[in-house]
């Protein structure tokens, strides 16, 4: 599934990052941050597809929340609180201009985020062959 492995890509660049290195250097901080935005807002819209795919009602439309809160609901998302934060994150990191704030944007991408998001690529993969079996 093409968004499922959109994802799965970008989510292996943002696993690749060099967090040492974000300490020293700007423009790559920016960067893995631009990162983190691009993977989240290709892991809920995989999330959305995969639950079309098993036929979850309210997953044919819907803003991010609504998408993360349905998966949480039929057990696509483990954790509600981080994936939360995720969002909540995602949609103020445009207008970091913090130091101490960009410091804190990149440890919880480091430490809860990526993490977050390799269980939700696992999950995906694992209901995605659900789905398939479900149309043999």
């Amino acid at each position: 599934m093409k968004k499922l492995d959109n994802f799965t890509n970008c989510l292996n660049v943002l696993k690749e990052a060099n967090f040492e290195f974000a300490n020293e250097n700007e423009i790559y901080r920016t960067g893995v941050i631009g990162q983190f935005n691009l993977t989240f807002e290709l892991a809920w819209k995989a999330l959305q597809e995969v639950l079309r795919l098993h036929g979850a009602a309210g997953a044919e439309t819907g803003s991010p929340r609504e998408i993360l809160q349905l998966g949480y609901k039929l057990g696509f998302v483990s954790d509600s609180a981080v994936w939360l934060m995720m969002l909540k994150k995602r949609n103020s990191a445009v207008h970091i201009y913090d130091e101490d704030k960009i410091d804190e944007m990149l440890l919880l991408i480091r430490d809860s985020f990526i993490p977050a998001f390799v269980v939700l690529e696992g999950t995906l993969q694992e209901k995605l062959g659900e789905a398939n079996e479900n149309w043999v």
